[in-house]
């Protein structure tokens, strides 16, 4: 039984997240369905993230097994007729036994993109966040080092019972450009709204709502309601899947 690997990037701004929801537009539903058009057999999915209504991917990961081989370039043809243009499948091959897309990543990185320009640019607005020059980006570049290293997140995250909010950081900062500023974060796995919610804290700090002095604090303290921006969706994107 072959295990198939895909590699896919998405524009997520017309779905509802990856996840299949009935009675809604969402990658895994349009991915599974092209699937099945394109080998003749309905497959279930794993993914590496799943990622929330409007979230992009630029390396998002699937796996699934199938019954027999399948030519893969003609199965990558195929499945980009039906999915594009708003979904790309860029390699598609085979892998080693017991792969799965989410329980054999290691690692995951997230991009979230924040535009500081006078007026917004109406050809990015899908992908960044628009909040112009005024903001204290210094202040928001010294948040990002209190993110890295093991802590419970449950401050930024829609908490799950029975489900730990505890999530090990590898990598956080800001690359600052002219007119834009990009925050890049790696971790081993993330819980519900967390990077939004650590941008939103960060533009927090930025605009002054919020000392940078008191981000340890309010990671340590695991209150929801101390973060109080979520940054909205269209600005992340799903970078990178490590294995």
């Amino acid at each position: 039984m072959p295990t198939l690997r895909l590699d896919l990037a998405y524009d997520g701004s017309g779905f509802r997240g990856y996840a299949s929801q009935e009675g809604q537009r969402t990658i895994q539903g349009v991915l599974e369905d092209s699937i099945a058009l394109a080998i003749g057999a309905r497959v279930d999915t794993s993914v590496a993230g799943r990622t929330d209504a409007g979230v992009h991917a630029r390396g998002q990961v699937v796996s699934f097994d199938l019954d027999d081989r399948v030519d893969l370039g003609r199965l990558m043809r195929s499945l980009n007729g039906l999915v594009g243009p708003e979904i790309s499948v860029r390699s598609a091959k085979e892998v080693a036994d017991g792969f799965d897309a989410r329980f054999s990543a290691s690692w995951r990185r997230y991009r979230y993109a924040i535009s500081t320009e006078v007026a917004p640019d109406p050809l990015t607005r899908g992908f960044v966040w628009h909040l112009g020059p005024r903001l204290d980006v210094d202040a928001m570049v010294a948040t990002a080092s209190e993110f890295e290293g093991e802590h419970d997140f449950s401050a930024f995250c829609r908490s799950v019972e029975g489900k730990s909010n505890i999530r090990r950081v590898h990598e956080a900062s800001w690359q600052v450009g002219d007119d834009h500023i990009y925050f890049w974060i790696t971790a081993n796995a993330f819980c519900h709204q967390m990077v939004r919610s650590l941008v939103g804290l960060a533009y927090d700090v930025g605009r002054g709502h919020t000392a940078a002095v008191s981000v340890a604090g309010i990671i340590a303290s695991g209150d929801r309601g101390r973060v109080a921006t979520v940054a909205p969706p269209h600005g992340l994107t799903l970078w990178e899947v490590g294995y």
